[in-house]
């Protein structure tokens, strides 16, 4: 049948994605700059938790199986105790083990996760592993998870028993067993049939465990759902959301007003049918209210580390980098700051007492969404004691931009019952969205972040072209909230 492991996972998330895979593969989605990224941590990690096994020994890549699988052989023979990307085949489905731990009486299966906890969709991962490795004559011993324990604080230096967390998963492993010739056969009788791809309905499983590269394809070109629909609305697991899509509806304009809702979703749907802006300007003017002059609006970006490379640094803790300030004076004049950390060091404590020197203690500080710059300041807070007093001060005094949108005292059909940022800004300043999309390098937190994390790479010229580009990208997004506050008051004193 020539399965991989992570085709059988494919498969386990839907089968028609696996079918798309063999045969159709022109219709997936690349992966983008954060997939790249991942797929690469994941490499990282797993090379790194081969170090927790004494004198391991690597089969090395080829697209060669056959050399691979020969190698495994010969190291097993050899009497070597541990193998990364051990490699199998049985039937047609092929595994590479990630550490196979090798004794007289049996084998230990060892599966490497650069995420933080063992999800459902690894256990399937191992469990195909443990299905050949027993089909093929070996006495498995355990199966187990590596992954990341996020309560690790790197010290001086990287310790590996504590990035890593063990998990045994044998007896949810040997539970499975049963069912996987089962899976086997539907995935073989899916895959015999070149020319039809299977009939599978859309459904919460087109983004979990993960956002299906096929999603794309099935919901745009083969049931041209719209970019906003009763999906964006309703929990994609929910009744509800089924029960509307069973009926043909999808649409959110085709929503009948006597179908049950909670009120939120009613409230959703009314506002997206409404083809009127609804402002409450009293709640607007008491919230605008509270902002006293000057107005210093605060934008951090920031990047993680699945592996720590700095002292105090926990896996994927949100690390600041950089940060932009624009300064709103009562006359209306804007002052703008900003700060940059220079890559390969710890850029915290040199933007924490940068901040501290550009924002006085008590002042009237403005973010979007405030949750992410207060957590934040609040991590630099407790790791810089010298500068904590001020840090803390500064974040008693943050606001919060999204609170007029996300209570919904603002609202138009065209923010699509949504309050993020991404929704607000070409509703009330479609001039903004525009300006995003014509700079260059840089135009989202994503690329920000793997921006960032990648300067190290780079030349000297390209680098100070990429620093440029995240200096533009970081000053918009505090330009864009002085645009959004400035139409807020315009709405109060129309």
């Amino acid at each position: 049948m020539n399965l991989s492991k992570s085709l059988y996972t494919r498969g386990i998330q839907c089968p028609k994605s696996l079918w798309l895979k063999k045969y159709k593969s022109d219709v997936l989605t690349p992966p983008d700059e954060s997939a790249q990224a991942v797929f690469e941590t994941g490499n990282i990690v797993g090379d790194l938790a081969c170090g927790l096994f004494s004198h391991a020994k690597e089969v090395v890549f080829t697209k060669n199986y056959d050399e691979m699988i020969s190698t495994t052989t010969e190291y097993i023979n050899d009497s070597i105790k541990n193998i990364c990307e051990a490699t199998f085949n049985y039937n047609g489905i092929l595994v590479m083990v990630d550490i196979l731990h090798v004794e007289p009486d049996g084998v230990e299966i060892y599966e490497v996760k650069s995420s933080t906890s063992v999800k459902d969709i690894y256990l399937h991962d191992v469990s195909i592993q443990y299905y050949v490795l027993e089909k093929l004559g070996f006495h498995i011993k355990s199966a187990n998870v590596i992954h990341i324990d996020k309560t690790y604080i790197r010290g001086d230096e990287l310790e590996l028993d504590g990035l890593f967390s063990i998990v045994d998963v044998t007896e949810d492993v040997v539970a499975m067993q049963k069912n996987i010739p089962r899976i086997l056969e539907e995935f073989e009788n899916y895959l015999n049939d070149k020319e039809n791809e299977p009939n599978i309905e859309i459904g919460k499983h087109c983004h979990n465990p993960y956002e299906c590269d096929a999603k794309n394809y099935c919901w745009k070109v083969q049931r041209d759902i719209p970019d906003f629909s009763i999906f964006n609305i309703f929990n994609l697991g929910s009744k509800k959301q089924i029960e509307l899509y069973e009926q043909g509806i999808v649409d959110i304009k085709d929503v009948p007003d006597s179908f049950s809702m909670t009120t939120n979703q009613k409230q959703a749907v009314e506002n997206y049918k409404s083809t009127e802006i609804h402002v409450n300007e009293e709640a607007i003017k008491e919230f605008v209210d509270t902002l006293i002059y000057p107005i210093y609006h605060l934008d951090f970006e920031t990047f993680q580390q699945a592996v720590p490379e700095f002292k105090g640094i926990s896996p994927f803790m949100q690390i600041p980098f950089q940060y932009s300030l624009h300064i709103e004076h009562a006359d209306g004049y804007l002052e703008h700051k900003e700060f940059l950390a220079e890559d390969g060091n710890d850029p915290r404590e040199l933007l924490a007492q940068k901040l501290c020197e550009d924002i006085p203690r008590d002042v009237t500080v403005l973010a979007y969404n405030m949750s992410f710059e207060k957590g934040v300041i609040t991590k630099l807070a407790s790791s810089f004691e010298n500068l904590s007093e001020h840090l803390l001060h500064v974040n008693e005094n943050i606001k919060d931009l999204m609170t007029p949108f996300q209570q919904k005292h603002y609202v138009t059909p065209s923010m699509q019952g949504n309050y993020s940022i991404k929704y607000i800004l070409p509703a009330l300043v479609p001039e903004m969205e525009q300006a995003y999309k014509e700079l260059e390098g840089v135009q989202n937190g994503g690329q920000a972040m793997n921006a960032f994390a990648n300067m190290s790479k780079l030349d000297d010229e390209e680098k100070q072209k990429m620093r440029n580009a995240l200096l533009a990208y970081c000053k918009l997004d505090t330009l864009a909230m002085v645009r959004v506050l400035k139409k807020l008051k315009e709405v109060i004193h129309d």
